[in-house]
């Protein structure tokens, strides 16, 4: 990214106490904070006092943050080596996340022939999400998928607000917004359109000073557009919009932050075509409120809701106030959460043994240098 003159300072990157009070702990002469805002393979770019520049990870802390699986992403704050002439300079630890934006690493066989299971942070320390889904059709508009990025935000720790995007080429707004107020509730539902600046205030004013937002949402519904439109410049490559099908192609690549003109700073992402949950069972709950409240109604503690009599979830279905698909996802969701529950611990088990085989055999190592001294 080009930087204008002068240079933000780092409470402008969202730097605050939380961050300062790890930093002073670990710091050293020489060593200075700095925030990711993008990454070229193993090359990250960071904003740091001296301006942009890249950095690569020490071979210390490499080791050490793939240990604990945890790689810088684009939103982290780390502690980097001052930079010397115009070498790359070197990040020697990431600082504590405030937030991060988590899904389960996509694809391959692994994950469904019960191998391992990875988290892939899609971004850290963000305050807002923007769920964005476009009003050009009715696949952008899924609510079952609003559904899921809810649950995904909830684990997180932000904010969420959901973006209608493409207002001007949608005749029943109205009808929209009820049925996503619906499945969102108490959920901020901005209503823009990026290519005619409709709108565009209600989010400038959410995005002050030090704030960082992240726009997810699929391929095509605008979530370049509108990063384009609060630049007030075409910054990101946009594609059309397949007409045969209304699917976007993936015209964002990669996860980068950008400072914008008025103040705060917005983090893009690619189309996700699939979004496997990262979280605990409490962010399912937090997306399905309404089911939740109706279950401690029902005559049985342990009710199903299926055939069970006295089901106050299954009444409400049959009333027109629960759509059946809701709870199909709920219970969907809960299944996935609860299946990637056993996974972790599977995995943590199998870490734990092999860290204690290590230990055995050094012990073992050890005990034999020792001897064979005598």
């Amino acid at each position: 990214m080009t930087l204008n003159n002068p240079l933000p300072t780092l409470e402008e990157l969202g730097w605050d106490s939380f961050f300062m009070k790890t930093f002073q702990q670990v710091a050293v002469p020489d060593m200075m904070p700095a925030r990711i805002i993008g990454q070229e393979r193993n090359r990250y770019k960071v904003l740091y006092q001296y301006g942009e520049g890249f950095a690569t990870i020490s071979g210390r802390a490499l080791y050490r943050e793939l240990s604990n699986d945890i790689r810088p992403a684009v939103g982290d704050w780390v502690i980097v080596r001052r930079p010397i002439a115009d070498n790359d300079t070197v990040i020697e630890a990431v600082l504590p996340r405030k937030t991060k934006i988590s899904r389960q690493v996509a694809g391959g066989r692994d994950r469904y022939a019960g191998g391992h299971t990875d988290e892939q942070v899609l971004a850290a320390n963000v305050d807002i999400v923007f769920i964005v889904c476009g009003l050009d059709n009715e696949r952008n508009a899924n609510f079952r998928r609003i559904e899921r990025y809810l649950t995904l935000v909830w684990s997180a720790g932000a904010s969420p607000i959901i973006i209608l995007n493409k207002v001007d080429l949608c005749p029943e707004i109205s009808s929209i917004a009820n049925k996503v107020e619906q499945v969102a509730m108490g959920v901020p539902i901005v209503i823009i359109s990026a290519t005619e600046k409709i709108g565009l205030k209600a989010l400038e004013e959410l995005l002050v000073k030090g704030k960082t937002a992240v726009f997810l949402g699929s391929s095509g519904v605008g979530k370049s557009s509108i990063i384009n439109a609060l630049l007030e410049e075409e910054r990101i490559k946009v594609s059309e919009v397949r007409e045969i099908d209304f699917r976007g192609r993936h015209t964002t690549t990669r996860r980068e932050l950008f400072l914008l003109p008025k103040g705060g700073m917005v983090i893009d992402t690619p189309g996700m075509r699939e979004i496997q949950l990262w979280g605990e069972e409490e962010d399912v709950r937090g997306t399905f409120q309404d089911i939740e409240q109706l279950a401690r109604e029902c005559r049985f503690r342990d009710c199903a809701h299926g055939a069970e009599p006295g089901c106050a979830v299954q009444k409400a279905i049959a009333d027109g106030v629960i759509d059946s698909k809701r709870l199909q996802n709920y219970r969907k969701l809960q299944r996935e959460i609860r299946h990637l529950t056993a996974r972790q611990n599977d995995k943590t088990r199998v870490e734990e043994k092999l860290k204690w085989k290590k230990i055995s055999q050094w012990q073992k190592k050890y005990q034999k240098n020792k001897e064979d001294m005598y």
